[in-house]
């Protein structure tokens, strides 16, 4: 599930859940019936502040990852935010006599940690805790793993919460909550309470889970009951020290959640800011209804329904006015940053995710009923960035991947991949530990490595490479013995026997021949191995020609690369299998300087460009150190600007180039130049690749890693 998107019912849910809190501070229903409040504000409320939790762990907890840049973007934000509140309610603290206490600064701590400065405050030093054990936690194990920790911190907290009065009568258990009230006088905390929830909705972001509404409503209403049921009982037997942790809380607001995301339509971005404002101030506008009642009557504060409307109504109020103050505030730095950057931005990759997401269901629809997709995505995702691929891959369901080194391999599974990850090329020996470790498949390349690998007596999975006639890696399809003897090997557990067709692009007769002798040969091998009792493992043969010219071939694996991103290597689509495959990257620069050259003038290295009339140069912020390949200068490749195409004068440079704009009309500085993708017309890869006697495959692989990549 994507990060992004119109998830109007978290929206719309965050003024919910912060009215509901200010009803746990205000007991709207009391002074009607005790029991119709504590329904409301101990059991309904219940789900405010889990909510926010899980809102914020939806948008910010993923094993999918290459930095800690957004961990530490949150944590800075609600320090900020925690600490403006603090200051706030220093003057409520004064008149209480907060500061007078014994033991002032033990209890400063304390409270600055774990239980807020003032009651309704420990929901911000929780959400940095909380989010800090489950994004590591998240990022070290996996979901799984984290969420089993998670529970266990929870079923902790929750015989310090509302199981307490069980707790107490075990002697051990309540020695060990008195050390912990010590330190926190409650544990619904960032520590016991918060976690589980920052890391649920995490996991229903990067997890589909495909349950209908109504499954999903039903869940929700059966495990509220529960928890309607539970948290009456313990009510009932006075059992609670607090009621904050139910068993069955978070399971329905597992539910509740996934109910939420429903309803995509037009982002309430002014609720986020408002309901956060509501949250903070509304113990302030209590304070403020207890004054102005002195004025207006009493019945302000002693009608409990009315007192919490008001208060409501003033905190929504002045949640509006600062929020369109705070809204213009940030806009206008907004609009200078954006106008700085638009200013400085010199090249880019622009990759469209949707167009990943198509190619790879155009793809599954092609291959046998029973194979694998197994993404190919070395040398950085074939240029398009390896952590934006394939996490978007491994979030579409893909499970299969293969990369050319064990470092690529390694960096996969630090970015959050889970699943297969094969090796195709050569990884020394003595890095066995490391295959083990990141659970990496490595190719055998021939049977001297197969033996080497098995010396370093760690068990390591493998796939074995036949070599049917490329005569590059693999165990020669005639040596059946060897092959056979690998699979005996004592550390080597093979999981899947492959080869690679070096032909398969090409539809010449000799080349299908040859193609067809390398079908032939591959499975003679597994054939002969079936007859000597080898039990077989998955077998792959295709890559993207491979599926494309031989779609018969039933293997347990394909593996797509070059077709993944949605071109061929050449802009010839001779293919048996016709696809409408759509590009996933569009490579970009900016104008950065506009000049008029004079006729005869010279333009770049070695005066190759001479202008043949008084001509419009511009230069353009991209170079052979991006990727682009030099052999397109002088007017053997072009960008498009403006929808036109501009030829490449002169010689490009390491960081630069130049384009003639004579005949395109209202070019500026600023404006973007595309140098593969589409504008008006098209600039694909393949032909691009042509142009310097080249493939995809090369032109894509040259992107430089300084260029960022951008998600359209």
């Amino acid at each position: 599930m994507k990060k992004s998107g119109n998830y109007s019912g978290i929206d719309c849910f965050r003024l919910i859940a912060a009215l509901l809190i200010v009803a746990i501070h205000t007991s709207p229903l009391l002074s009607f019936n005790e029991t119709a409040d504590f329904i409301l504000t101990r059991i309904i409320a219940r789900v405010a502040v889990p909510f926010f939790f899980m809102t914020s762990g939806f948008f910010l907890i993923s094993r999918y990852s290459c930095n800690h840049e957004k961990l530490k973007v949150f944590i800075k934000k609600t320090a900020i935010i925690y600490g403006i509140a603090i200051l706030i309610y220093i003057p409520i603290n004064i008149y209480k006599g907060y500061f007078s206490m014994d033991n002032l600064l033990p209890n400063i701590i304390k409270d600055i940690v774990f239980d807020g400065t003032f009651y309704h405050l420990w929901y911000l030093p929780a959400s940095i805790i909380g989010a800090a054990i489950a994004w590591y936690m998240v990022k070290r194990w996996g979901y799984s793993k984290a969420l089993i920790v998670c529970v266990i911190l929870y079923i902790i907290g929750m015989f310090g919460d509302s199981y307490f009065g069980i707790a107490e009568q075990v002697g051990v258990l309540k020695q060990f909550y008195t050390l912990i009230f010590q330190l926190s006088d409650y544990t619904r905390n960032g520590i016991f309470f918060a976690p589980i929830f920052f890391v649920l909705g995490g996991m229903i972001a990067d997890t589909n889970f495909k349950s209908s509404f109504q499954i999903n409503g039903i869940a929700f209403v059966v495990t509220f009951v529960l928890m309607f049921v539970e948290a009456m009982t313990l009510h009932t037997f006075e059992v609670q020290r607090h009621d904050s942790m139910y068993v069955f809380l978070p399971v329905c607001m597992f539910f509740l959640f996934q109910l939420l995301l429903y309803w995509k339509k037009k982002r309430f971005t002014l609720i986020r800011m408002a309901a956060l404002i509501i949250y903070i101030i509304h113990p302030m506008m209590i304070v403020i209804v207890h004054f102005l009642s002195k004025f207006l009557g009493d019945i302000i504060v002693e009608n409990s329904l009315v007192n919490y409307l008001v208060v409501c109504l003033l905190s929504i109020l002045f949640s509006m006015i600062a929020t369109v103050v705070i809204n213009n505030f940030t806009a206008s730095r907004k609009s200078i940053k954006k106008k700085w950057c638009f200013e400085t931005e010199r090249a880019w990759i622009e990759l469209n995710l949707d167009n990943l997401a198509y190619n790879v269901n155009a793809l599954q629809k092609v291959m046998p009923e029973k194979s694998t997709l197994m993404a190919v995505v070395k040398t950085q995702a074939y240029g398009h960035g390896a952590f934006q691929i394939a996490t978007s891959l491994n979030q579409m369901g893909v499970k299969a991947f293969a990369v050319a080194t064990i470092d690529e391999g390694i960096q996969l599974r630090t970015y959050g991949i889970s699943g297969e990850i094969l090796i195709l090329g050569y990884t020394n020996p003595n890095r066995a530990k490391e295959l083990k470790k990141y659970d990496l498949m490595q190719t055998l390349i021939d049977m001297k490595y197969a033996k080497a690998l098995n010396r370093q007596g760690i068990t390591v999975k493998a796939h074995i490479k036949i070599d049917t006639g490329m005569n590059r890696l693999g165990v020669s399809f005639e040596n059946i013995n060897e092959v056979k003897m690998i699979f005996s090997m004592k550390y080597i557990k093979v999981c899947g026997i492959y080869t690679h067709l070096c032909c398969a692009d090409s539809l010449l007769p000799e080349d299908v021949e040859f193609s067809e002798n390398q079908i032939d040969n591959f499975y003679y091998l597994i054939d002969k191995l079936k007859e000597r009792g080898v039990q077989i493992p998955k077998v792959h043969i295709q890559s993207s020609y491979g599926l494309l010219n031989y779609p018969q071939l039933a293997c347990d694996y394909v593996r797509i690369g070059i077709a993944l991103y949605g071109v061929l290597s050449k802009s010839d689509k001779n293919t048996r299998v016709k696809l409408d495959l759509h590009p996933v990257l569009s490579l970009k620069a900016r104008v950065v300087l506009i000049r008029s050259v004079s006729k005869q003038d010279t333009v770049s290295y070695g005066r190759s460009f001479q202008a043949k009339r008084d001509s419009l140069i511009a230069i353009v912020s991209i170079g052979y150190g991006d990727g682009v390949p030099r052999e397109l200068s002088c007017q053997k490749g072009g960008v498009l600007i403006r929808g036109q195409y501009a030829p490449i004068v002169g010689r490009i440079c390491m960081d630069q180039l130049a384009v003639d704009i004579t005949e395109i009309e209202d070019v500026s500085v600023g404006n973007v130049a595309t140098l593969i993708g589409f504008d008006t017309i098209d600039i694909s890869a393949p032909n691009v690749a042509e142009h310097f006697d080249s493939i995809s495959n090369e032109l894509l692989c040259r992107m430089g890693t300084r260029l960022p990549i951008i998600i359209k």
